[in-house]
Order: C-alpha cells, then sequence, then structure tokens
C-alpha cells in the first residue's frame, strides 16, 4: 500500500524540502500520512475548481505547485475560500501537498521545463544554488538560432497555454535574440541580475509597471534585455507534466494525473 508519507518522501527526492526558500511552505498542508493513495491530481492552484476536481475523480491526493497557506491565516471556516478548500479535501479524504520553490530550482524544475521546450541549450540558473550542483533560480541559454522577438513571442503564444492576458513584450518586434533568459512566475526580482542583464531578452511573469518601465529604459540604451510577460500560471503549467512523469517513476502503480482547469485568475479581456 502507497501511503500519503510515501508520495510525500518520493516528492522529497524529486523537489527536496531544504532547496525552497527560506519564505516558502511546502510539504503537506492537509491530509493524514497514513491514507493510501491510488490517485494523484497534479496542478497548479489549489482552488475551488481543482479541488472539486480531485474529489469528483477521486483523487486520494492532490500535489499543488503554489502553496495554500503560504501567508498566515488565523481560520480555515468554510465559509473562506480557503477554508472551503481545506473542508472539501479533507471530507473527501484528499491530502493537499505543495511542492513551490524546491520544483523551480531543479534541473526539470518550471523554469527548466520552459527552457526545453524553446529548445535552449547550455542551459544554467540565473542565480545557483550554494550547492553548487546546477540547481538554482531561473534559466538562461541559447536558442538553436537568432530569431525575431516577435517571432519568439509567436512561439511562446503557441507552447502556452492561452489566457485573457495573453503575451506581452516590451522591444521591437524586429530586433534579433537568441540568448534567453526566463523565470517560471513571478520573476522582476531577478531583472538585475548580472545573466538576465546579459540576455537579449528576459522572459517571465507579472512583471510590475515600475521594475519594468525602468528595465525597458535600460533596454533603449542597450543595457538590458527585452522583455516578455506571460501568464504566471501558464509558465508553471508546462512543469506538471514533468512532474507527473518523474512521479510515476518514483511511485510505480499510482495513477497520476494532470489538470487542465485553467486557474489563471483573469476571465477576459476587452480590447481597446
Amino acid at each position: 500500500m502507497t501511503t500519503v508519507a510515501d508520495v510525500q518522501l518520493a516528492v522529497e527526492r524529486l523537489w527536496p524540502r531544504e532547496r525552497a526558500e527560506d519564505w516558502d511552505a511546502v510539504g503537506l498542508i492537509a491530509g493524514d500520512p497514513a491514507d493510501e493513495v491510488r490517485r494523484i491530481l497534479l496542478a497548479v492552484d489549489a482552488v475551488l475548481d481543482t479541488a472539486a476536481e480531485a474529489v469528483a475523480t477521486g483523487a486520494d491526493l492532490l500535489l499543488v505547485h503554489h502553496p495554500l497557506l503560504l501567508r498566515g491565516v488565523t481560520s480555515v471556516a468554510a465559509d473562506t475560500g480557503k477554508g472551503r478548500i481545506v473542508t472539501d479535501l479533507v471530507r473527501a479524504r484528499c491530502a493537499l501537498l505543495a511542492a513551490h520553490t524546491n520544483a523551480d530550482v531543479v534541473e526539470r524544475g518550471t523554469s527548466g521545463e520552459l527552457g526545453r521546450i524553446l529548445g535552449l541549450t547550455a542551459q544554467q540558473p540565473i542565480v545557483a544554488s550554494a550547492s553548487g550542483d546546477g540547481t538554482g533560480l531561473g534559466r538562461v541559454g541559447l536558442l538553436p538560432e537568432p530569431i525575431t522577438l516577435g517571432r519568439l513571442a509567436e512561439v511562446l503564444a503557441r507552447a502556452l497555454p492561452s489566457t485573457a492576458s495573453g503575451i506581452r513584450v516590451a522591444g521591437s518586434f524586429d530586433r534579433p535574440v537568441q540568448r534567453v533568459a526566463l523565470c517560471g512566475g513571478a520573476g522582476d526580482s531577478l531583472l538585475g541580475e548580472p545573466a538576465v542583464v546579459a540576455a537579449d531578452v528576459y522572459v517571465t511573469s507579472d512583471l510590475r509597471h515600475h521594475p519594468a518601465s525602468d528595465a525597458r529604459e535600460r533596454h533603449a540604451l542597450g543595457r538590458g534585455p527585452a522583455l516578455v510577460d506571460v501568464s504566471h500560471w501558464a509558465s508553471e503549467w508546462l512543469w506538471l507534466d514533468a512532474a507527473a512523469e518523474q512521479l510515476r517513476a518514483e511511485l510505480p502503480g499510482i495513477e497520476v494525473a494532470v489538470s487542465d482547469l485553467r486557474t489563471d485568475p483573469w476571465d477576459f479581456q476587452v480590447p481597446q
């Protein structure tokens, strides 16, 4: 019998807890470590829809990328969003487990998978881990050949699941790019890193106005990369297939499925 605790150990082997950032909250969020697991559902977010999908499809464990209780809460009453998610999962004896920044830094993590899909060669972390084992935040590498910035944005538009926010770009459509820095999820904290500054383009998510504006001005002066801003959820959803493949290898006989539900928070966009 495979238990929740067994899945925890498999997750630890693939994405060690000690590689998570100090502020992170990874690991088991809800559920009994002794409960049996026969089916696992993977999703980026623990939201009402993915919790309902886990329950409806008979999953015994929902493994998510984003921790549900990352910031402190004082209640998980069922009349709150987070409380309803916890309540519904506990009632269905479906455990909830998160692998977040510990899954970002590995070779086949969120950034590594995005780089692989783009065909980047010689990938290296933007910020290497102190362990010196090739892990670290973000990735930088080379496209097989130079393409225009606009063409790269089109490649990303086809590779990523569609969202209301689409693909946003700062830079000339026809500018050639080859050295690509990228960070799945929110990455404006890495804008000043030497590997990003030296890249032709930086692909990430959740770029705020002022950091993006400053970076755009530096790019105009030839001192930094063009910017491509994609959906946070979409950039990390690509990792789920790799994670499912690795879990199947670690846990033979356990069914592992990937949620296709879009949990990007935006529903539609009105063109201007």
